[in-house]
């Protein structure tokens, strides 16, 4: 096997006709240091009084049992080196506190996602770099993975037994999990957890990536501001992992930092630097089968709360035909996500049962961008936004796509179609009354976010200073 690449505890070796092979190295271990852990580990079960599910916050909840452990390592085996020590101690607190063998994988910043499927089969994971990696981590007995998926569980207050063999949630660092057990699951547990990313994908990453341009986000920016005047309403769609929430969560950087912007989620992704923000999440029924929120509930709560921007995470039930009224009248600036393949099934899916959103409310999404997932022979999986398009009332009656951009899989470019746009046409008014052309600010902007390349600006917050200048100077013309 050839060695790809290694860093910190970790080797990724290539493996012709296979997915690469993730090797984690264990820091090595004798029969004494291993009953010296037991030892050690049993001792702390019995003296450390303290509940880790009261104690939200994960770094500081390691960081206080790994001091509880230390302090029983120093009195009970002063001998041990520090390394030594220090290594014992971090394993225990894995064990106790943490996710045992998936602790090192959920440290490793370059991983996405970590799929466990049962005992005694590898545990896969989803590589920033080389994607989907089979690991040499594999859990010894079902008994282990059920006590992670019971601590889980307990961590996000929730339970996970027979009578609710699913639990999707949020864990206290923001990373997604779902789990399944028996009778559903037919294998064993599964545990499959989406890693929150603390530094996320930003907009200048997404172009450094080829899944956006620059001339498409300087046209994207300008809708999503506009200019002042007419906000748009944007649904970014596409299918599973297409990186939809991703793009989402990068576009927020064009909201201006003094709007009001209320999200609803499911589970909680997307990360905001604004200052005048509410975070609704949806709650499930507890064990008595009450105390559901649902998402629609939480938008029509939304609506009293005075926001300047409402964000729905996943838009898919009953909440649409909210979310579009409130497009309707007057919410300019709501922004979502959506599972569809194209554009037309956008329109499919908020016509069709659960959404049921009424045709004459349709035009008041301004745009939909389409993103895809696809599979490059050299660069393996790239994502891709591949359309910008209007839906509108045609001449004829009914509903009519209009592709402003589409992306050509050949050159690998993105590009403006040419066709007569609606929401052009709208912006080229707003941009009138601020004594300016729609043209001149698209260059403007574009030529801004490629000096934001050349100086290697990426940082969400960094970003978002900067469009921040950009608007200042722009009102002060």
């Amino acid at each position: 096997m050839k060695l790809l690449e290694s860093y910190d505890n970790t080797e990724i070796y290539e493996r012709p006709g296979d997915i690469p092979l993730y090797n984690l190295l264990s820091p090595p271990m004798s029969r004494d240091d291993y009953l010296i852990k037991e030892n050690v580990r049993e001792r702390a079960i019995m003296q450390i009084d303290i509940d880790p599910s009261l104690i939200l916050d994960v770094n500081k909840r390691n960081r206080i049992f790994q001091e509880e452990i230390l302090k029983i390592l120093l009195e009970g085996f002063p001998e041990l080196s520090d390394s030594k020590i220090d290594s014992i101690a971090k394993m225990i607190v894995e064990e106790m506190v943490g996710y045992g063998r998936l602790n090192p994988l959920l440290e490793d910043e370059y991983l996405e996602e970590i799929m466990v499927m049962g005992a005694n089969s590898p545990v896969y994971v989803y590589h920033k770099k080389f994607s989907a990696c089979e690991t040499n981590v594999v859990f010894n007995s079902s008994t282990e993975v059920e006590n992670i998926a019971e601590k889980i569980a307990r961590d996000v207050q929730r339970r996970i037994d027979r009578s609710s063999p699913i639990l999707d949630a949020r864990l206290p660092d923001g990373s997604r999990v779902n789990i399944t057990i028996p009778p559903i699951s037919l294998d064993g547990v599964s545990v499959t957890i989406r890693k929150f990313n603390r530094d996320p994908i930003s907009i200048i990453d997404l172009i450094n990536y080829g899944t956006i341009s620059t001339h498409l986000a300087a046209f994207i920016w300008i809708c999503i501001d506009g200019l002042g005047f007419s906000p748009n309403n944007i649904i970014v769609a596409g299918g599973t992992a297409s990186g939809k929430t991703a793009t989402l969560n990068a576009l927020m950087v064009f909201v201006p930092k003094m709007e009001r912007i209320i999200t609803i989620e499911d589970t909680a992704e997307l990360y905001l630097q604004h200052k005048n923000k509410v975070r609704l999440e949806t709650r499930p029924p507890n064990i008595e089968g009450r105390g559901e929120v649902q998402m629609d509930e939480l938008l029509k709560n939304a609506l009293r709360m005075r926001p300047d921007r409402i964000i729905v995470g996943e838009v898919r039930g009953p909440e649409a035909s909210t979310l579009f009224t409130a497009m309707n009248t007057g919410h300019d600036g709501s922004m979502g996500t959506l599972h569809a393949n194209t554009a037309h099934d956008v329109l499919i899916r908020l016509t069709s049962p659960p959404m049921n959103v009424p045709d004459s409310m349709i035009p008041a999404l301004d745009l939909v961008i389409m993103q895809q997932k696809h599979f490059d022979r050299t660069r393996g999986i790239i994502r891709r936004v591949s359309e910008v398009s209007e839906l509108t009332i045609g001449e004829a009656g009914g509903i009519q796509e209009n592709s402003v951009f589409t992306w050509n899989p050949k050159t690998d470019k993105i590009l403006a179609t040419g066709i007569p746009s609606r929401t052009q046409f709208k912006l080229e008014g707003a941009a009138k009354n601020l004594g300016t052309d729609f043209t001149s600010e698209l260059v403007s902007r574009r030529e801004f976010l490629e000096g934001l390349i050349a100086e290697n600006v990426r940082r969400f917050d960094e970003i978002q200073s900067r469009v921040s200048e950009y608007i200042g100077r722009r009102n002060v013309r």
